[in-house]
């Protein structure tokens, strides 16, 4: 009797069980205007920020961006022309997500992870918020990895660790993009994981972009997040955000990831009008208050995270890595160089230091344009390779030593003989650090001329046939030394075999070629 009771009893349970499963919980309010795209919703007392609401007839959803005390605002995710005024709208209980996986490389998706490339639907891994804390200082490690960007300025003197966040800075047209998809390009044989974030540019420059990285192979191991000048000032808020939890999952399970986002000066506009459209005070430049805030949240979440941080991730493609990194190039364009300006100043003190690209270098034909003063990287030296340290230490000195004496020197018809070996030593160095676009170089090819110019191999070198050198030189040793190539590419190595060895390539070279 009492067993029978018992599965009557549990029977019961399990159908209670059920039933609850079924409910569909959720809170309703009313929609009471819509004015310039805001819509405000009242009746929705129990809701959080950035949660999703829906609209009826399967209009589509909105993120809630703005809690009032008897009312919220909602920026429509859809088209808001049906849409009217008396509408019922219910809570998901979720916030806005985003599709990541491997299958987003190769892709081109717009700020909701949906692909925008006639490639078909992407199968997703997982879904990630496209807001994320930061990991904590306990969960960081220390930067100590470079990552190689192919240009010899920056790896030598600028020099970027993976987990790092590096600004590029400049006006208008002085190569910032170019810059970063050069770097991406780079990535193509170091196993790093790229995302490109286009926010408010145009599409035939998208459109560009994508055909350069395809072109050079880069493609294949890059996600293209969109966001084009004809979207609204909602979608290119978003985008960003949404890029860095596509890269936050290769992060989390131990990848390597570069994150570009071009840029946050349009970024700061679309959040501005935003922000106005809801009435919010202006401040400085008419931006809100807590702008500071919208770009220090998204930066903070780049960083090189320790195991005890993975582990807590339990994914499908989960690694045995030790360690992973996000890495984020964010650019900034300023206006007649100004980089005192709002924006530009508080993203100079959230990131790790800033390549600043001026015009008047560019114009003079030196590219790239980076100016060696302005620019620089808080990581500095930790996270170069031994070869690149030792060959490359002296090189920022000199070059401010040359501009200098450039300077002076304009003022004086007659010039010391000691003066005059330093103007000619470091126009030779300019002319080693200029650099054409798609035209990266190895960790071993740029050793080997900042080793030529360190140990005099170029002091008989007309400084006009200094590119012609180095062009030569790296025809020459195309298709040889493949083991201390792999050597100094892979490990960075610097010893005393080394020297002899780049000693006798440089001399044998010379012996056949000048």
């Amino acid at each position: 009797m009492f067993s029978e009771f018992n599965k009557i009893s549990d029977l019961i349970q399990e159908k209670i069980c059920k039933l609850k499963n079924e409910i569909d919980i959720y809170y309703q309010g009313k929609i009471i205007s819509i004015i310039d795209g805001i819509i405000k919703i009242s009746g929705l007392s129990k809701i959080s920020l950035n949660e999703l609401v829906e609209f009826p007839n399967n209009i589509g959803y909105g993120l809630v961006f703005d809690l009032n005390e008897y009312s919220i605002n909602v920026l429509p995710l859809c088209s808001y022309k049906n849409i009217k005024v008396g509408m019922i709208v219910k809570s998901t209980n979720k916030v806005l997500s985003i599709p990541v996986g491997y299958n987003m490389l190769n892709r081109i998706v717009n700020v909701f992870g949906l692909p925008i490339d006639s490639k078909g639907n992407i199968d997703n891994d997982d879904l990630y918020p496209i807001e994320f804390k930061s990991p904590k200082i306990i969960d960081r490690r220390f930067i100590n990895r470079p990552l190689c960007t192919g240009y010899k300025a920056i790896d030598s003197m600028i020099p970027i660790g993976l987990g790092q966040r590096e600004l590029i800075i400049g006006d208008r047209k002085t190569g910032k993009t170019s810059l970063a998809i050069d770097i991406i390009i780079n990535q193509r044989h170091l196993n790093i994981k790229c995302i490109y974030v286009s926010i408010g540019q145009k599409i035939s420059s998208v459109n560009n972009i994508v055909e350069k990285l395809k072109y050079y192979g880069a493609l294949s191991y890059t996600c293209v997040v969109v966001s084009t000048a004809s979207d609204n000032a909602i979608f290119q808020y978003i985008a960003p955000y949404s890029g860095c939890s596509i890269g936050e999952y290769f992060r989390n399970i131990g990848e390597d990831v570069l994150i570009i986002y071009d840029d946050l000066s349009k970024h700061a506009n679309s959040y501005r009008q935003i922000s106005l459209l809801l009435r919010r005070f202006p401040g400085r430049e008419a931006y809100p208050s807590d702008i500071f805030y919208l770009h220090s949240r998204l930066l903070e979440r780049s960083a090189y995270v320790n195991y005890n941080f993975i582990k807590k991730y339990n994914y499908k493609y989960k690694k045995n890595n030790l360690s992973g990194s996000l890495t984020a190039l964010p650019i900034v364009e300023t206006y007649e160089g100004d980089i005192s300006s709002f924006i530009p100043t508080n993203i100079i003190s959230i990131t790790d230091g800033q390549i600043y690209l001026e015009s008047n270098l560019f114009n003079a034909g030196i590219k790239p344009a980076i100016n060696p003063g302005i620019s620089v990287s808080r990581i500095g030296s930790s996270a170069q390779t031994k070869i690149m340290k030792e060959l490359s230490g002296s090189l920022r000195n000199l070059l401010s030593q040359y501009y200098e004496i450039l300077k002076f020197s304009q003022f004086s018809t007659e010039l010391d003989t000691n003066t005059s070996n330093q103007l000619i030593y470091g126009k030779k160095l300019v002319e080693i650090l200029k650099q054409n676009q798609y035209k990266t170089l190895s960790l071993f090819k740029q050793s080997l001329i900042f080793f030529s110019f360190k140990y005099g191999y170029l002091e008989d070198i007309d400084i006009n046939k200094i590119l012609y050198f180095e062009n030569k030189l790296f025809f020459y040793i195309k298709d040889k030394f493949y083991f201390l190539k792999r050597k100094i590419n892979t490990y960075g190595e610097w010893n005393n075999k080394i020297i002899n060895q780049f000693k006798r390539i440089i001399e044998k070279f010379k012996k056949e070629n000048f």
